[in-house]
Parts: C-alpha cells; sequence; structure tokens
C-alpha cells in the first residue's frame, strides 16, 4: 500500500508539473522565436533601406563593406540583388556575386514589392524589397542561423525538466514519509490480524500513530481482539473441564443401573440393557462434542506429512479388529507421498473413517484405501452405501441415517470434516462399486520447491533462536 500510495502522489505531481511546465516551456519557445523573428525582420528592413539607397546613387562598390560589416556584427548573412535579381553582394564564405536569383520565391516577391517572413528549423529568413514608393530598385535576404535560440530554448527546457526533478524528488520523499505515517498502523494491524489467526495476539497494532480514523480502527481491533482471546480461553478451559466432570457422573448413572439387574424382574431386563446402552453412546457423544470443541478452538499450521507411513500404520493397527469381523484391509494405488495437514490430523481422518466403514461393511468383504494421483485417498466399503439425499446430509453434526442399526453418534464425520478442511483439503461422499461407499480425501500435495522454501525458514529461524 505504501507503493500505491507514493506512486498515485507521485503521479498526481508529475499531471501538475507538466501542466505547468510545458506550456511555460512552448509559449518560451514561441515567445523567443517570436522575438527573433521580428528583430531579422526589423533589421532586414533598415538595412533595405540603406541598401536601396547605394543602388539609387550608384555605389555598389559600398555594398560589400555594408552586408560584410553587419554579418561581422550578427552572424547572420545578407544577400544583395538588383531589380533583375542578380547578386550585388553576399556576405557568405562562397559570395556568389553576379549569379541570377530571380527564380527563387522570396526574391521573385520582394522584386515585385512583397516583403517575406519565413521561419524554419535551421533559419530565420526575411526578404525585403529596396525600393522608394513604388520604384523597385533591388531586394535583400538576411537569414538569421536557430542555432542560438535553439539552444536558449533547450538550457530553458533543461532548466525546466531540472526544477521538475527536484520538484518530484521533493514530492518523492515527503509522500513516502505521509504514506508510511499512513501505512504503519495497516501494517501493524495486518500483522496482528496474522497472529490472530494463529490464536496468539502477541504484538498488538499500533494504536499511537498514523491518521485518526486508523488509529481508532487499531485500538477497536485489539479490544476485539482481546475479548474474543477471553472468549476462547474460556471455551477451551470449560471444554477441558467439562471432559472430566461429565465422565463422574456418567460412570456413576451406568454403575446404578447396572446394579439394578438383580432386583430387576427378567422381563425387565432388556430395557436395562438398553438404558445402559444409551448412557454409553451418551458418553461416547459427550467425548465427540469435547473432541469437535477442542478441534474448533485450536489453530495450527499445515505441515508436510508423508500419506503412505501413516496409511501403512493405520491399516496395521485396524487390520486385527477387522479380522475379527472377518473383513480385509487392503490398500491400492501408487505412493502419493507427502502432502500437507496439521499435526495428528491425518490419523484421526483415517481412523474415523476406517471406523465408520467397518461398522457397516459384511463379513467377508474388503475394505479397500486406495491411493489415486493427485493426493486423494479413496476409503472404500462394500456395506449397504447411502442414499444421495442421505450422503447430502452426512456431515451433519448428529445426524444418522435412518437405516442406520449401528450405536453411532453422528459427530465422526464432522470431526473428518473439520480436520480436512482445517488441513485445506477437502472430503466428498460417492457411491462405491457395487452396494457400497467411497469416501474421497483430497489433500494438497508438498511440492518439491515448497518443501525447500519451508526447511529453509525453518533453518533461518532456528539460526535465528540459537
Amino acid at each position: 500500500m505504501t507503493r500505491r500510495l507514493l506512486f498515485s502522489y507521485l503521479g498526481l505531481a508529475l499531471l501538475v508539473l507538466a501542466g505547468l511546465e510545458i506550456p511555460l516551456g512552448w509559449i518560451y519557445a514561441r515567445g523567443e522565436t517570436s522575438r527573433a523573428s521580428q528583430s531579422v525582420e526589423r533589421d532586414a528592413s533598415m538595412l533595405a533601406e540603406v541598401t536601396e539607397e547605394n543602388i539609387e546613387k550608384g555605389e555598389l562598390d559600398a555594398l560589400p563593406d555594408v552586408v560584410g560589416d553587419y554579418a561581422t556584427r550578427t552572424g547572420g548573412r545578407v544577400v544583395v540583388t538588383d531589380k533583375r535579381g542578380i547578386v550585388l553582394a553576399d556576405s557568405g564564405p562562397d559570395g556568389r556575386s553576379g549569379i541570377s536569383l530571380a527564380a527563387e520565391p522570396d526574391i521573385a516577391r520582394a522584386l515585385r514589392n512583397q516583403p517575406t517572413v519565413t521561419t524554419g528549423d535551421q533559419a530565420l529568413s526575411a526578404t525585403m524589397p529596396g525600393a522608394s514608393g513604388t520604384t523597385v530598385r533591388g531586394a535583400l535576404r538576411l537569414t538569421y542561423p536557430m542555432a542560438e535560440i535553439n539552444a536558449r530554448v533547450h538550457r530553458i527546457w533543461g532548466a525546466l525538466a531540472l526544477a521538475g526533478a527536484c520538484v518530484l524528488a521533493a514530492v518523492a520523499l515527503a509522500a513516502f514519509t505521509l504514506a508510511r505515517w499512513i501505512t504503519r498502523p495497516l501494517r501493524t494491524l495486518e500483522a496482528a490480524t496474522a497472529q490472530l489467526a494463529e490464536g496468539r495476539l502477541d504484538q498488538p497494532p499500533d494504536a499511537t500513530t498514523g491518521p485518526p480514523e486508523l488509529r481508532r480502527l487499531a485500538a477497536s481491533f485489539t479490544r476485539t481482539a482481546t475479548r474474543l482471546q477471553h472468549l476462547l480461553k474460556a471455551q477451551q478451559a470449560f471444554a477441558s473441564e467439562a471432559s472430566h466432570q461429565l465422565k463422574t457422573p456418567l460412570t456413576a448413572l451406568r454403575l446404578r443401573l447396572e446394579n439394578f439387574e438383580p432386583y430387576l424382574d427378567a422381563r425387565a431386563h432388556g430395557s436395562l440393557d438398553e438404558a445402559v446402552g444409551e448412557v454409553e453412546r451418551l458418553g461416547r457423544m459427550v467425548q465427540g462434542l469435547l473432541a469437535l470443541a477442542r478441534l474448533e478452538n485450536s489453530a495450527t499450521t499445515p505441515e508436510p506429512v508423508d500419506l503412505d507411513t501413516v496409511v501403512a500404520d493405520r491399516v496395521a493397527m485396524w487390520e486385527p479388529l477387522a479380522a475379527e469381523q472377518y473383513v480385509a484391509l487392503a490398500v491400492t494405488g501408487r505412493p502419493a507421498g507427502q502432502v500437507w495437514a496439521i499435526p495428528g490430523a491425518l490419523e484421526q481422518i483415517i481412523d474415523n473413517l476406517v471406523a465408520n466403514a467397518l461398522r457397516v461393511s459384511p463379513p467377508g468383504t474388503t475394505l479397500t484405501l486406495h491411493r489415486a494421483p493427485g493426493a486423494e485417498l479413496h476409503v472404500i466399503d462394500q456395506g449397504p452405501g447411502m442414499s444421495e439425499a442421505d450422503r447430502a446430509r452426512a456431515f451433519d453434526r448428529f445426524w444418522r441415517a435412518s437405516t442406520s442399526h449401528h450405536d453411532g453418534t453422528g459427530l465422526g464425520l464432522p470431526i473428518v470434516r473439520h480436520l480436512v478442511h482445517a488441513s485445506g483439503g477437502d472430503i466428498t461422499l460417492h457411491p462405491g462399486p457395487g452396494t457400497g461407499l467411497d469416501a474421497t480425501v483430497q489433500l494438497k500435495p508438498v511440492r518439491p520447491h515448497a518443501r525447500r522454501n519451508r526447511n529453509t525458514s525453518t533453518g533461518n529461524r532456528d539460526r535465528a533462536l540459537t
């Protein structure tokens, strides 16, 4: 933002300078040319009168001295012709005396008693008739080089450019100082926002510098962030304390229900078992709620995790339980390498998906963990599957399919989705082969250059701590 403010200030200053200096330089150049043209026209008129008098008196020998003296003093070139256009005197280095210039337009016009003034890029030219009244006795052409005029104009343009550069430098310095002053609260606010996203606020934004609006914004952000941190800490404390406080009464309730068994009629044992089962389900639901609350309160940065290693470890852990249910576990697909995931998330994702799949997998079937290109992990079972409407609601909290016969809490898939999203990925449910379900987890693969940058930054941080 500092650069954008600086460029906007400089652009405005440049626009103002261009609007002032370009017309000023153009007016000065036009003025210099106009003054030079008037001066040449005036000198040509005076010389024409002098040379016309010499021609009238027949003093042709005096003409070279007249034109030569003027050329020496001013640097201009003077050519004098008689009434037929024959050159009588020429102050130029080649001295073209005796030749005819009657065919040249300006000389021809002068011999018709019509003066001519011409302004070119290289020279100014004024051609005057040498006449008394209507009688033309000759013509005079005065040519003045534009080099000196152009040099003065260029010096003025250079001075204007230098002045503009100095003004731009001063504006740049003032604009940079002003832009830094304006954006300093924004920079500190950006850093504080990044810290808050990570679950901490070590350096609150600076509310003592910058424009009043930004100071008020920084102060408001600090109050909001402080209150948010207090609320998060209170929620985390509640989740931590509730996990211990709720276990005791639920355990006591279950023991009391089990102690009723000897005193109940045999016909009531079924209801007692159902009540104990509901207490156990309530305990699992409380644990799931607390786990979900802890996940939502935590802000962890994803890190590179080897997907193949985690899959192999979790399959080895679940194989004995799957064997008890006569379900085979299979890992297929090419190695996926490293993916981005928050610490511990990938293990929980696989455990929840495998646990859900085992609950619905009939004996003699195979539960497949397939690694597809693009860091995709498919958990495919051969169970009854789910309808499209059920798949759309499967990630809602506490939701269970109407055809479900297991004692789930409806929190497993919401926890999985939260972990996947926190790792920067996505999870979807698709029909599997036959009647099964395909839970597809799409994660972000770790690129080699990203891994090198991560290692470099970690190394720099370690060196800085050392």
